[in-house]
């Protein structure tokens, strides 16, 4: 960071700053760095409020926005650096919640096909055929478009060509 952006913090914000470099956000998990981003947020707000508002106390007394800026620089700079410092553990937070979010849909999908494929609670195959497959049913179920015909969606299929050859027939007899 900017030495003239960290020369305008005081003890306790540089100390907040520096928690946001690199090495120092490597160390943390999701929840700790969630934790840091609300208070790195909650500081970069109340600089970046007091710098409106200084700014626009002094437009009328100065004569406009420009001629009022220099005024309130010191405000600006701990703004910046606190924005600065939330793009980085911003960064970081995304990282992590992707990591986080990698992690549950392989466990999702590893439940799902635990479930699907009969897999005991001890991580085996119950009843396992020869050649390693499940046994049972669940090697015969059908799967895909096939796993929707039976004899009931048959009946409905046919009915419905039936009807609507019915009804192309009564127009063309017109």
């Amino acid at each position: 960071m900017n030495a003239t952006l960290l020369a305008a913090l005081t003890p306790d914000e540089r100390f907040l700053v520096a928690q946001t470099e690199k090495d120092a956000l490597a160390e943390l998990d999701e929840d700790a760095a969630l934790e840091l981003h609300q208070r790195i947020r909650r500081a970069r707000n109340k600089y970046a409020g007091q710098y409106r508002r200084g700014a626009s106390a002094r437009v009328p007394a100065k004569g406009g926005r420009g001629k009022a800026r220099p005024a309130n620089q010191r405000a600006a700079l701990r703004a910046e650096a606190f924005e600065e410092a939330l793009a980085r553990v911003s960064r970081r937070l995304g990282v992590l919640a992707n990591e986080s979010a990698r992690e549950l849909k392989a466990e999702r999908l590893a439940a799902a096909r635990s479930v699907r494929w009969g897999v005991s609670s001890g991580g085996g195959v119950e009843d396992s055929s020869a050649d390693g497959s499940p046994a049972g049913d669940q090697v015969d179920r059908p799967r895909g478009d096939a796993a929707q015909r039976n004899a009931r969606t048959e009946r409905r299929r046919a009915q419905t060509t039936a009807a609507g050859a019915r009804r192309q027939a009564k127009r063309d007899s017109r």
